[in-house]
């Protein structure tokens, strides 16, 4: 079967997911193609080309069209293009990733083709409107229990790639043996620093004993704010790295991954750190707490606060107590047979429930089946769909040159007004 995959394609999130689909669908059997929208990627100057600008890959034509004036935003793709690579390469099932909209599920389906998406963003808003897709892929129990009873909705526990992601041997160290090395994934800061960063700074300033603390970040130190800036310069504990590293990253630097986060759609970081021997400390919410076990691969901090966010996500930012954070992190400081013992069992879970090819061993046939029972046949787009997508194309087109000249101005504005 021939499945393509419409997704960003780049060190994140998104694109990690995208490459784990693709993996175990091809590993099955399947042709899968990757069809790249959005202002990401292969525009990326600092994207790996062999790992990402792979042959079975297509970039879609990339817009930036100014915000506010209309529905359209940088994910934006253009229908003629992306129709054209759908009959080049025979697609037959389509899944989205991350699609805010939902234009690609309903005109994919008027021309024919089965279409799918990779829940993870949605409000309570949109929650309906996932129901003209043809089958739903969930990868959280959470997710799973709001669409649960809609058709074709599949829970496929996520996981992680445990032969890329396992404990390497013992290296050389720039702190001694007797250091406890907190790891934190800052990645790229985002909305309220949503990866919990500014609280494991906070918290990790009250830890005593040997204990240091590795932030790894791919955007600069001056996105988390000038707080947070001051108080990883004041303790010489801290240590910073910006750097985009491809899997299996930097968990080999630290012993425990210490990660509060505020939110996540699945938290992919957890199974990776896991699989990598470490204990993980986090929030106690899901989905976070459906990878970590309490006092057996790592520690649920309690939670203080619930935020409802600003963009309407469905679900809430959940604050955890600072106080419980830093006992949390103390507690490996203070009892190394408690670290070494969970250090074991992390890998353990992740060999046990994180393994993501046997997690998603049955999607194959899932796919073939809904497929089989399809009865309809796919077209090519009538004269009235080509024109509409073509003055659609043209309409963002010149909203994205608009957006070109807006951001030229203002920024040459804002240069000279910092030099004056």
């Amino acid at each position: 079967m021939n499945i393509g995959i419409v997704t960003a394609w780049l060190e994140c999130g998104a694109g990690y997911v995208s490459r784990s689909y693709m993996n175990v669908l091809k590993k099955h059997g399947h042709n899968v193609r990757i069809y790249v929208r959005g202002w990401c990627g292969k525009y990326d100057p600092d994207c790996d080309p062999i790992i990402w600008d792979m042959p079975e890959v297509t970039w879609g034509i990339r817009y930036r069209p100014i915000g506010r004036v209309s529905r359209f935003d940088m994910q934006y793709v253009n229908m003629l293009h992306f129709e054209k690579w759908l009959r080049q390469n025979d697609i037959e099932v389509i899944i989205t990733n991350e699609d805010h909209g939902f234009d690609i599920a309903k005109r994919g389906k008027r021309l024919g083709y089965i279409v799918g998406t990779y829940v993870d963003y949605n409000t309570k808003h949109t929650i309906q409107q996932f129901k003209i897709y043809d089958f739903l892929l969930c990868n959280t129990k959470r997710h799973y229990s709001v669409f649960q009873n809609y058709d074709n909705c599949y829970y496929i526990p996520w996981g992680t790639d445990i032969d890329t992601f396992k404990p390497k041997p013992c290296l050389k160290r720039e702190t001694n043996d007797n250091t406890v090395v907190f790891f934190h994934n800052a990645g790229v800061g985002g909305m309220n620093l949503r990866k919990g960063t500014d609280l494991v700074v906070k918290s990790f300033l009250n830890v005593t004993g040997n204990a240091k603390l590795i932030i790894h970040s791919i955007v600069p130190i001056s996105r988390y704010g000038n707080e947070i800036i001051d108080m990883i310069k004041r303790d010489k504990r801290i240590q910073f790295i910006e750097k985009i590293v491809t899997a299996p990253g930097l968990y080999h630097l630290g012993d425990v991954f210490v990660y509060p986060s505020r939110l996540e759609g699945i938290g992919l970081c957890i199974p990776e750190a896991l699989a990598c021997g470490l204990p993980v400390i986090t929030t106690d919410n899901a989905p976070m707490n459906e990878f970590v076990e309490h006092g057996v691969n790592g520690s649920l901090v309690r939670v203080n606060k619930t935020i409802v966010r600003p963009d309407g996500y469905y679900w809430p930012e959940k604050i955890v107590d600072l106080d419980c954070l830093t006992r949390a992190m103390q507690v490996y400081v203070d009892d190394r047979s408690l670290l070494y013992l969970q250090k074991k069992r992390a890998r353990e879970s992740a060999k046990n429930k994180l393994d993501w090819m046997k997690n998603a061993s049955d999607l194959s046939d899932k796919l073939s089946n809904l497929k089989n029972k399809n009865i309809k046949k796919r077209r090519k787009p009538r004269v009235n769909e080509s024109i509409l997508w073509w003055s659609e194309a043209k309409y963002v087109a010149s909203l994205t040159f608009i957006n070109r000249i807006k951001r030229g101005y203002f920024g040459d504005f804002r240069q000279k007004t910092q030099a004056n």
